[in-house]
């Protein structure tokens, strides 16, 4: 048996001793790779315990301490970072080129949270821009919300951790971490390596378990803020249960990328191949539905299967792997279903559509129907649609026919047609010239409809993880 361990961590220590322990089994080989110990009610309850009695030391830590901290985080980071990409690798079945990516963004994380840190500004406010306040003078300032609960998923399992942890604690904040089951080793070992760093041993604590574990944390009334990272009906779940404190929902979508007629093709079936199939699909930006002007369907499809079959499919260890493993075959079973249904549906298969344990071949679909599951609902999986339009007007109703609006693409050289585009769209995001999936950690990321609540990037988490507070002065008459 490995030695790998993933524990809960609560108060300052690593728990392992009469609780539940399950297997983590790689997806790819399915060999035993390690072992989680299960956090009991009793130790949730004393997570949130320790959480809240540490909220107001960890608030009284000087920012430019916060920083120094965080910056040691990321620079520790870099030193493991083929060591962590390889452990993502293994658990997750994620290929190495991707994990190694997932890292360095981490590590931006770390120190865009820690420059973050100094900049919680206020403002001087005027009383006399009142007649009632020409003797008066106020000023705001951004304090901590108290006590964050972040639950984060298996698909970019140290980057989301770092979107949450890293802000709240910049913030001024202690954090209930809740990782996902199916990627608790990583989780464990960047606790261990912010502890390394100097992080308090009371700024985070950390709970492994399922569903049950993460309602006893949102139920609780000592807990001030739920940032989550998942699918709707967990999000949904949130927040009839939350009960009065601020939820953040960064949840999925089935995003649209447009290729007009004007479009570099070869450049966006390039594109389109790598950001479709990369990490197998899971991610909630992948390029999923891609409507292409009928005028160049022929072309384009035939640029993108070529495409797709240079894609190396395997072992995610191997630095030239460019697709790996689903996290599990029940995830590779569902996917299988839904691209059989397209084609019984009338979709026609480019490629792929075959499984082999937990890994689905990249798999392109023509004219998949409307109502098909890789359609309408989000397929966090290897599939991309590739559906005909006329008239960029129907691109944009199609594309704004969703019950998601994460992010979405468009490729052509008109800028009139790309700003109506850009515009048009109810989503979070536009990528001009580039397909939905593009994200920069510095920049605001989130979605409407059911695409989420609020928006990621350590500024953007600080403003939702921080409350303003005005002091008034109000000077003799």
């Amino acid at each position: 048996m490995t030695e790998r361990k993933a524990q809960p961590y609560i108060n300052g220590e690593w728990l392992s001793n009469n609780r539940e322990v399950t297997l983590v089994k790689s997806p790819y080989s399915g060999e035993v790779i390690g072992e989680q110990i299960i956090a009991t009610e009793s130790d949730v309850e004393k997570a949130v315990a320790a959480s809240y009695a540490a909220k107001n030391e960890i608030a009284n830590i000087p920012l430019h301490e916060r920083a120094k901290i965080l910056k040691k985080a990321a620079y520790l980071l870099e030193q493991e970072k083929q060591r962590f990409a390889e452990l993502i690798s293994l658990e997750l079945g994620k290929p190495l080129k991707n994990t190694l990516d997932e890292v360095s963004r981490s590590i931006e994380t770390l120190e865009l949270s820690a420059e973050e840190s100094k900049r919680l500004f206020g403002e001087t406010l005027p009383g006399d821009a009142s007649e009632r306040g020409e003797k008066a003078l106020a000023t705001t300032f951004r304090v901590p919300v108290g006590v964050v609960a972040a639950i984060t998923p298996f698909n970019a399992p140290l980057n989301l951790v770092c979107h949450k942890v890293g802000p709240a604690f910049a913030a001024g904040n202690s954090t209930i971490l809740k990782p996902a089951p199916q990627t608790a080793l990583i989780a464990t070992e960047f606790l261990k390596l912010l502890l390394e760093a100097g992080l308090p041993e009371n700024a985070v604590n950390m709970v492994l378990g399922g569903v049950e574990i993460g309602q006893q944390i949102v139920k609780d009334d000592r807990v001030n803020i739920i940032t989550f990272t998942g699918g709707i009906v967990a999000a949904k779940n949130i927040s009839e249960i939350a009960g009065m404190k601020k939820v953040l929902l960064e949840l999925g979508g089935n995003a649209a990328t447009v290729i007009h007629e004007d479009a570099d093709l070869k450049r966006a079936a390039v594109m389109c191949a790598k950001t479709g199939f990369s990490n197998s699909g899971q991610s909630c930006i992948s390029v999923q539905r891609i409507y292409v002007h009928q005028s160049v369907v022929p072309a384009f499809t035939e640029l993108l299967k070529e495409e797709v079959l240079k894609l190396r499919v395997g072992d995610p260890l191997l630095p030239d792997t460019d697709v790996g493993t689903l996290v599990d075959e029940n995830a590779a079973k569902r996917i299988m279903d839904w691209v059989n249904e397209a084609v019984t549906l009338g979709a026609t298969l480019i490629c792929g559509g075959n499984q082999n344990g937990a890994n689905v071949e990249p798999t392109v679909l023509l004219n998949p129907p409307k109502q098909s599951k890789v359609v309408c609902e989000e397929v966090f999986g290897p599939i991309v649609g590739i559906i005909p339009f006329e008239t960029i007007d129907e691109a944009i109703e199609e594309a704004n026919d969703s019950s998601f609006g994460l992010q979405a693409g468009i490729f052509t050289n008109q800028m009139d047609i790309a700003y109506k585009f850009a515009h048009a769209l109810n989503v979070g995001g536009v990528v001009i010239n580039g397909t939905s999936n593009f994200r920069l950690d510095h920049w605001p990321y989130g979605g409407v409809k059911n695409s989420g609540i609020g928006r990621e990037g350590p500024r953007y988490a600080i403003e939702d993880m921080t409350e303003s507070k005005m002091i008034v002065l109000r000077l003799p008459e």
